[in-house]
């Protein structure tokens, strides 16, 4: 008779089993240890949420004010100095084909806003006033909080629409009647408040009065400082390659055009290498939390020597022995994973309701933070796996 000797092989089922047995009976050690894996993977899937749900939410922004906006300002001069914009620019740029909406805006120089006239004169709070065309907010994408915009009958007359900041640096909440502010040291009656301007922040810090309004009783002259044009989308780049040479003929090197939208592009790239940085921070926390998980399991195999022992004596391999400790390693920071995962997510959730963001989680970086932890288990189960394998079954039954 021929008795078999080859050891039988472990079923995935019981490589499970097996490993998880270790985990069972040190509960509170596995939670620690997972604990650090999950703060590393939470870190990184919530830095990831949130800066994809603010660049989510600036896309809505952009989608609804649109990236077809260009603004057209004077430059400085070759010979030095601040160019001027000529008084027939807006009249010009409007004759651009593709461009639907047109609008300007003035400042008025050395016109200051104070909430009433006893405000000391050095305390201005750095508030502009502007001239401002009639279809300005349809043309920036601008909304009013309160009250009314100017319109052909208030133009003409000393009346004020507040920016966002302006009004509440001025103490004015809502417009009522008889609300009024010094401009110039003249006192205008304030019609509305605008919402921030998110293209155009300019205007929150400025008070807007009509065009007309400003020449009369602050003396503008006239000459717009900022265009703003609204062009069919597909013509953007053609009309802002003309633009200059359009708004100024005989100096078109004096002219500066810009896209608002841009900036805040530039703003998300800035943001994307924020968030890198975070991602760094969140592979430290990552790596620490491997470490935890490697000496978890250097002193499991120290504790459990005579259950390895035991185990050798009875016929596993050393090869099974070598799977169950790499098994429950890899349980170990698949645990992490799993928590830090749902923290993650749970953070970005709470923290995009709070700016009322719409909430983005991308798969890529849950399923990136699992193969971490499964990788980062790999390795830190490694040798502490290598070392219990190398155990002799008489060596680690006469451990005390």
């Amino acid at each position: 008779m021929v008795l078999d000797l080859t050891p039988s092989r472990l079923r995935p089922r019981d490589v499970l089993r097996t490993g998880g047995a270790g985990l069972r009976t040190r509960p509170l050690r596995a939670f620690l240890s997972a604990l650090g894996i999950a703060i590393g993977i939470a870190a990184m899937v919530a830095v990831v949420g949130i800066s994809a749900s603010g660049r989510a939410r600036l896309d809505e922004q952009l989608a609804a004010l649109g990236t077809n906006l260009l603004t057209v300002a004077p430059g400085d001069r070759l010979s030095g100095g601040s160019a001027v914009l000529p008084v027939e620019s807006v009249a010009m740029i409007s004759r651009i084909g593709p461009v639907e909406r047109v609008a300007a805006t003035g400042k008025v120089t050395g016109a200051k806003v104070y909430r009433n006239d006893r405000i000391p004169e050095v305390q201005s709070g750095g508030l502009s006033v502007q001239a401002a065309h009639l279809d300005l907010p349809g043309t920036v994408g601008a909304s009013l909080t309160s009250g009314t915009w100017l319109n052909a009958a208030t133009a003409g007359y000393p009346t004020a629409v507040l920016g966002s900041t302006a009004a509440r640096s001025l103490g004015v909440g809502a417009v009522g009647q008889g609300v009024q502010v010094q401009l110039g040291g003249r006192p205008f009656t304030v019609i509305g408040v605008l919402e921030p301007v998110t293209l155009v922040p300019s205007l929150d810090t400025a008070a807007l009065v009509g065009w007309a309004a400003a020449e009369s009783y602050l003396d503008f002259d006239g000459h717009p400082t900022t265009v703003y044009t609204r062009s069919a989308d597909a013509a953007v780049e053609a009309v802002r390659g003309v633009l200059a040479a359009t708004a100024n003929p005989l100096a078109p090197n004096e002219v500066d055009v810009s896209r608002p939208s841009d900036a805040l592009a530039a703003r998300q790239a800035t943001d994307r290498a924020f968030t890198g940085l975070l991602l760094g921070l969140g592979a430290v926390a990552l790596l620490v939390g491997g470490v935890g998980v490697a000496n978890t399991m250097v002193i499991s195999v120290l504790e459990r020597r005579a259950e390895i022992g035991l185990r050798r004596s009875l016929g596993a391999t050393r090869g099974q022995v070598r799977l169950q400790f790499l098994a429950e390693s890899l349980l170990l920071s698949a645990l992490g994973g799993l928590g830090g995962v749902v923290l993650g997510s749970a953070v970005t959730t709470v923290y995009a309701g709070m700016r009322s963001w719409p909430p983005v989680v991308p798969v890529w970086s849950s399923a990136g933070g699992l193969a971490a932890t499964l990788l980062v288990g790999a390795v830190a189960g490694l040798y502490p796996a290598v070392r219990a394998a190398r155990l002799s079954p008489t060596e680690a039954l006469a451990a005390p």
